[in-house]
């Protein structure tokens, strides 16, 4: 599928307001509503646009202590990638996890409760023998930028 400006346009602005009117879309990119609102269907039907959401400041609820931690795994074959992939879709204080080349396997975001919680679950992480050889914890002190994954639209009509 290729994107025009319009589309990209369309795209950023959502990213950014997912509470847009159609009307104030329209108007924003310099299109009617009909039209408009037609490459908003046809971006969703084709996967582009899969959802919206609303972001939530869980710091309100319960104050969350963000760990960065990097895994190396002592065993590089299909099934230890697998069985360590799903625990990390399965903890709910895996907030992100990224497969990484170039030194670790790993790179892992956890919102924890304290450092204590932190380390039981790098404990049971240990005893469950997910096959970590070598695990490096950075305490995230403050947060300089952080923006949600849909920015990273450019200006560049993509094919």
């Amino acid at each position: 599928m290729k994107l025009d400006r319009y589309d990209i346009k369309i795209l950023q602005i959502l990213s950014r307001d997912g509470r847009i009117t159609k009307s104030n879309l329209a108007e924003s990119i310099n299109l009617s509503v009909s039209p408009c609102w037609e490459r908003v269907k046809r971006l969703e039907e084709a996967g582009i646009i899969e959802g919206y959401g609303a972001k939530i400041n869980a710091d309100i609820f319960a104050k969350k202590t963000p760990v960065m931690v990097e895994v190396t795994l002592g065993k590089h074959h299909a099934t230890s990638f697998q069985r360590f992939e799903q625990t990390m879709q399965d903890c709910p204080e895996v907030a992100d996890c990224f497969a990484t080349g170039g030194g670790v396997d790993y790179i892992i975001r956890v919102m924890a409760k304290d450092i204590d919680q932190y380390q039981r679950l790098i404990d049971s992480w240990l005893m469950s023998d997910l096959g970590i050889e070598r695990y490096y914890t950075y305490i995230v002190t403050k947060t300089i930028k952080q923006t949600p994954q849909s920015h990273d639209i450019d200006d560049n009509p993509v094919e």
